[in-house]
């Protein structure tokens, strides 16, 4: 187990539903992230992908750094926008 695994156990112990917060930060983060891996791997700017997506630059930075409660439509037009589909899971 690493420190961090040990740690999040610790505070759930203190905390319920610590666990659970911290996983669906990460989800959000990892969402963003791809998002952004996606952008740059096509060479597209962030005012680029905005222009695409009818938007502002700032809200691609907010979409790509803080995805939390991120319209599936949202995430759609961005799939479309960069060439991908996009696939929703439940697991």
């Amino acid at each position: 187990m690493s420190d961090l695994e040990k740690y999040i156990a610790k505070r759930e112990k203190k905390t319920p539903g610590f666990k659970k917060g911290v996983m669906e930060e990460y989800n959000n983060m990892m969402i963003g992230a791809r998002i952004k891996e996606l952008r740059t791997s096509k060479g597209i700017t962030q005012e680029e992908l905005a222009k695409k997506l009818k938007t502002t630059k700032s809200a691609v930075s907010r979409l790509e750094n803080h995805a939390g409660s991120v319209r599936l439509s949202t995430l759609e037009k961005v799939a479309e926008v960069l060439g991908k589909k996009l696939e929703v899971s439940f697991k």
